[in-house]
């Protein structure tokens, strides 16, 4: 059952910290986004990556992957990179942003799909959910918006990455059809991970904290 609670606990986890630090993003939020990155950047090598190529043709995998990268590209034209960390403030705004909420529900319900049968998957997309529910919850908690609507979208982002390990466990799909999901998984993942430790620098400047915070993300990869 953990598959399905730990990472609703995540998001719950990421609105605790968003209340006890004011809805600042401080210094340990880009640690642990950091840290996130290389961890889920590390176990999709490790754990994901060698099963699709040992199950389907090299080449269609890669096709599969590239494919979960350009989705990747095409959500955040809608939600604004939300899944690595941007998310931008717009205090006037009383529409409720549609986009980046169906674009964050889509890549949370995706992520929940390689969870079912693997369960070292689950702590990589834990690690990634809390400074993400972090962030995204900085944003609600400054905006315009009712608590209704705050309410309703924590909610529903917390729900979507159970309900992709649901369907991913209760679906019959095929062994062919389960890889090439997780392949294009993999693709969403190759680019969010990627994209926060490119981005998570000052300048591009050495940063011990952050290069400690990457070595751990893959030493604790690896090591489970």
């Amino acid at each position: 059952m953990n598959k399905f609670f730990f990472p609703i606990y995540a998001v719950i986890l990421g609105v605790i910290i968003t209340y006890f630090t004011k809805n600042k993003k401080s210094l340990n939020t880009k640690l642990l986004l950091s840290f996130s990155g290389a961890f889920l950047l590390a176990l999709t090598l490790f754990e994901l990556l060698p099963e699709v190529y040992e199950h389907l043709d090299a080449k269609i995998t890669g096709v599969f992957i590239m494919s979960g990268i350009m989705l990747q590209i095409i959500l955040e034209l809608f939600s604004k990179g939300a899944e690595h960390g941007h998310v931008h403030v717009h205090k006037k705004e009383t529409a409720f942003p549609w986009l980046l909420f169906i674009s964050l529900c889509i890549h949370s319900f995706l992520e929940g799909f390689p969870i079912n049968n693997h369960n070292d998957m689950l702590y990589g997309v834990l690690i990634h959910k809390i400074p993400i529910a972090t962030i995204v919850s900085v944003f609600l908690f400054k905006s315009n918006y009712t608590k209704l609507q705050i309410t309703g979208f924590l909610i529903l982002f917390a729900i979507m990455t159970p309900l992709g390990t649901l369907v991913s466990s209760t679906v019959e799909l095929t062994e062919h059809v389960a890889h090439a999901i997780n392949a294009v998984v993999i693709g969403i993942f190759f680019h969010i991970a990627t994209t926060i430790l490119f981005e998570s620098g000052d300048g591009h400047k050495f940063n011990l904290s952050k290069f400690i915070s990457i070595i751990l993300g893959v030493g604790i990869a690896y090591l489970i």
